[in-house]
């Protein structure tokens, strides 16, 4: 890459050269100086213009001044002429300075009477003062000479101000100039391209990105990535790294520290320094509206540099601006100033001591509190500072951590808090700092990391609330890694350390008793232990365990709903322990919810919600959030259920975080079923492998929805197993009512597509026994569908209408359980010759399905009708997949903003029609409103045709 650098930018100053070159031949000289700023390619350009008056004839005498000659009177003037042979008579000059310039004035004239000259002097600004005033001096004469004088000059923006040009004092006449500016980014890639011609746009543009407009650095990173390894030879793109360390030879660094270098100590400190502070920054977006939530407000760099380095700050701003005009500096979604590439960046620390940098760390940390910077801002700054601060160190620290989890960040959070152990804490603050910190841990996906910091909290002194906050957050950890036992064996001994303290004790039991559900065998003792405490001596259980009670007489069909939301009823009004009160909630929440309750259950999730402290690991959080998730699926809302799992991402498989799937994973498999997503769900469950899964209720609900899956893409056989398998985990557990999961009346639709009536039969009326304990409609009515379904004839007719008017009641809080009932009987009826009725329920169930976006049970309606002789099309079609082309078209014009002669005029047709095909899209839309097109546009989701099953959702706990 060595050679001089030539580009098209550089045209004018080959021009202005010639035509001085041309002067010169004729007689009359003069001066030309090259400026520009490090790097950007004066000695290249001088080198070009040697060449070129060597081309014309004229003789070339050089010199490149040097900072270690300054203190030599003439030393450049000296070195400039004395290498030529035919004059000896140099000497060292004596002491008289006006003698020793009129004696090289002389000299000059000499040369100059033998052959037309160029004197090439290479940056000027470092030659000493006496040949700067010389060189001067000679410009006011050389019109009369055929003497070329170019002379390269550094014209830099630097914090300390450099003494004044060698052309300052003369006047404009005398001298012609010519600025060198950055290299553009086509010439670059020019470049780039004549080292890699295979190199693709990406590879290409990240090096004249790295080269930051100087050819200087350019020339060092190719030279560099020429000799590396390649990632594909098909393009000869070697790897462009972010750090120096996998550069080689390491070209590029040291072409960085040798502009820094010529820049001066205070100019090199303050490049530093930014690059430092850079670091404590955010992510650069080149979208400032998803730009980092903790960075709304940036500080001003300007202010914080000047605090670190004691530089001025009126320099400080010009600098910043210099450089963004050379292309090194490039300013971020928020307007701050950062190097041009990762790389440039690396290379401004390199071979800067880690004290420094953690120095200007804590200048800027130490300078944004005086001026009252947000908390996060100042805490990522001292998160590149040792511990042993000041007191006020630690509290911005854990005010980070606030704003993190508040914004759903824990990764960051968990950095704040990590810092902030780094501290001197006494063993109360650090036990609880050490709890917040294993919560996160977990919030982050990083499980082993969690147990092991709550761990090392539990054991550190504590008062007795922290100390329970820690085992329950520890024991849900264990828990959610299949450890039940040892969760259940620290709660055990938490509660023993609790003597004098009785409502904390009762929270532990209660948290033990809740955890178990991940052991059959553990659960049945302990929930055999609460029931006979509950009748003997009621105050050992709690409101929370009493609670508890009521939820597993619920699974276990001892109790009705209307008897259990009354119990529940009673003990929410009660009194209870603060750190009792999230088992209240979410119990009496999952409760609520299974009795249909939707309203008082989504009031129940938030009052939880909004009592838990984010920053500690609970076993309710998890819970209330399931349950939020089983109330959409119970209003069969599976768009909120979508949102809540994979918001705008598409479909993928688990998340590491867990071991297994969760309640929410399996109400979103539930959810990708209702809307037809059929491959999308396949792919979905495919991401988890159950065999390695720890044993929980989740794992049932999972196991449930995979059934639904497996019976809709038709494969009843591994359904059936799937459902059975489910409910034999639950019945190990002594859940046997339907109100978790319908196990019995989906193995029941599978044993009857698969021949097997008589098991149906059995199956569906033992879910219908249980349901009227219960009795609630949701429950009644699908148990009292599929009956009707396994019986046939007309007594199944008569179950069937049984259920329809079991569930219109009730519909708003059933969901689907309707569509589902008025599908079946439609399809009875029609079997049984009345296909007049037949239609009206198919239509009725095509109509409210279609109104939920179940896309498969609209197309199941839409076969059973088409069976039945309808033509008429099964509902209205809606949304924006019904839209025709020229519908979609106007559509869109309107939603951007065209009025409708606009539209008209664009797609030549008359004002009318265009009114006419907006009125048809209001109408498909659902919508009343112009600003509602955009939104409405927005919701078209390809989805898959295949039907679903009729096979309802989970519901709850």
């Amino acid at each position: 890459m060595s050679g001089p650098f030539r580009a098209r930018e550089r045209d004018g100053a080959h021009a202005l050269v010639a035509a001085e070159i041309e002067r010169a031949r004729s007689g009359a000289g003069g001066l030309v100086v090259l400026r520009g700023a490090t790097g950007t390619g004066r000695t290249s350009e001088l080198e070009a213009a040697a060449e070129q008056a060597t081309a014309q004839g004229l003789r070339v005498l050089r010199v490149r001044c040097s900072s270690e000659d300054t203190a030599v009177p003439f030393a450049a003037v000296r070195h400039l002429l004395a290498p030529v042979p035919e004059f000896t008579d140099i000497t060292a000059p004596g002491g008289d300075d006006r003698a020793d310039a009129a004696r090289l004035w002389r000299l000059l004239c000499s040369y100059a009477a033998e052959h037309p000259l160029l004197l090439a002097v290479d940056d000027v600004h470092l030659a000493d003062d006496s040949s700067r005033h010389w060189l001067r001096e000679a410009a006011r004469h050389l019109d009369r000479l055929p003497v070329l004088v170019v002379a390269t000059e550094r014209s830099q923006y630097d914090i300390e101000p450099r003494p004044a040009g060698l052309t300052q004092p003369l006047s404009p006449s005398l001298v012609r100039t010519r600025t060198l500016g950055p290299l553009g980014d086509r010439a670059a890639a020019d470049l780039v391209r004549e080292a890699f011609p295979t190199a693709g746009p990406r590879w290409t543009a990240a090096c004249v990105r790295a080269a930051a407009g100087s050819p200087l650095l350019l020339h060092a990173l190719l030279d560099d990535l020429g000799g590396a390894p390649q990632d594909d030879p098909a393009t000869g793109e070697p790897p462009l790294p972010e750090t120096c360390a996998a550069l080689y030879p390491g070209s590029y660094p040291a072409a960085v520290s040798w502009w820094l270098h010529s820049a001066g100590p205070a100019t090199a400190d303050v490049a530093r320094c930014l690059a430092a502070l850079e670091q404590a920054w955010p992510p650069d977006t080149a979208d400032p509206t998803v730009a980092d939530p903790s960075d709304r407000a940036a500080s001003d760099p300007v202010h914080l540099l000047a605090e670190a380095s004691g530089a001025d700050p009126v320099r400080i701003t010009g600098w910043i601006a210099a450089m963004t005009r050379l292309g090194l500096l490039r300013p971020d979604a928020t307007g701050r100033p950062r190097y041009a590439h990762p790389l440039l960046h690396d290379a401004m620390l390199t071979d800067w001591p880690e004290t420094s940098r953690q120095a200007a760390h804590r200048a800027a940390a130490q300078a944004m509190l005086r001026r009252g910077e947000r908390a996060e801002a100042i805490a990522r700054h001292l998160l590149r500072v040792p511990g042993g601060e000041p007191p006020w160190a630690l509290r911005v620290l854990r005010d980070a951590v606030t704003v993190a989890v508040h914004d759903a960040r824990p990764d960051d959070a968990v950095g704040y808090l990590r810092r902030a152990l780094d501290e001197p804490l006494p063993d109360a603050l650090r036990q609880r700092l050490l709890t917040e910190l294993g919560s996160l841990h977990y919030a982050s996906a990083d499980a082993p990391a969690a147990i092991a910091r709550l761990a090392e909290a539990q054991h550190l002194a504590a008062e007795p609330r922290s100390r329970v906050r820690t085992a329950v957050a520890l024991s849900t950890a264990l828990v959610d890694r299949g450890e039940v036992r040892t969760a259940l064996e620290v709660l055990h001994r938490t509660e023993g350390q609790l003597s004098g303290h009785p409502d904390l004790a009762r929270t532990v039991q209660t948290a033990a008793a809740l955890l178990s559900d991940g052991d059959p065998a553990t659960r049945q003792q302990v929930y055999r232990w609460l029931c006979e405490a509950a009748d003997t001596s009621p105050e050992l259980v709690g409101t929370a365990g009493q609670a508890l009670l009521v939820r597993y007489e619920s699974t276990a069909a001892l109790i009705s709903a209307q008897e259990a939301m009354v119990r529940i009823r009673d003990l929410l009004a009660r009194p209870t322990d603060a750190l009792a009160e999230p088992f209240l909630l979410g119990t009496a929440a999952a409760v609520a919810q299974w009795a249909d309750e939707l309203d008082e259950a989504d009031r129940l999730v938030d009052l939880g919600l909004a009592g838990q402290r984010s920053m500690l690991l609970h076993p309710m959080r998890h819970a209330l959030l399931n349950t939020r998730a089983d109330i959409a699926a119970a209003r069969g809302d599976a768009a909120a259920l979508l949102t809540a799992r994979f918001g705008a991402d598409p479909v993928v498989g688990p998340v590491e975080s867990r071991p297994g799937p969760s309640n929410r994973d399996a109400t979103a498999l539930l959810a990708l079923v209702h809307a037809g997503r059929i491959e999308d769900a396949q792919r979905f469950a495919a991401g988890f492998d159950l065999r390695r899964t720890a044993e929980n209720f989740e794992l049932n609900r999972f196991l449930y929805a995979r059934g639904v899956l497996r019976v809709t893409a038709g494969d009843p056989a591994g359904a059936l197993h799937d459902f059975l398998e489910c409910g034999r985990r639950q019945s190990a557990r002594d859940v046997v009512s339907p109100v978790v999961t319908p196990w019995r009346t989906a193995a029941a639709l599978c044993r009857l597509a698969l021949g097997g009536g008589p098991d149906a039969v059995t199956l569906a009326a033992e879910e219908l026994r249980l349901a009227r304990v219960w009795n609630t409609p949701r429950t009644v009515g699908r148990a009292l569908r599929v009956l009707g379904a396994a019986t046939g004839g007309r007594h199944g007719l008569e179950l069937a209408e049984e259920a329809v008017a079991t569930l219109r009641p009730a519909s708003a809080a059933t969901g689907m359980e309707l569509v589902r009932a008025l599908l079946s009987q439609g399809r009875q009826l029609a079997a049984a010759g009345e296909r007049g009725r037949a239609r009206d329920c198919l239509r009725e169930a095509a109509e409210l399905a279609d109104g939920k976006g179940a896309v498969g049970m609209v197309n199941l309606a839409g076969q059973a009708l088409r069976q039945s002789g309808a033509r008429s099309p099964v509902v209205d079609r809606t949304g924006p997949g019904a839209l025709t082309g020229s519908e979609r078209r106007i559509a869109e014009l309107a939603a951007d903003g065209l009025t409708n002669t606009e539209i008209a005029d664009l797609l030549h047709l008359a004002r009318r029609t265009v009114e006419t095909h907006l009125t048809s899209t209001y109408r498909k839309l659902r919508i009343r409103r112009r600003t509602e097109l955009t939104e409405a546009l927005d919701r078209d989701r390809p989805g898959d045709p295949s039907g679903t099953a009729g096979v309802t959702a989970p519901s709850g706990r």
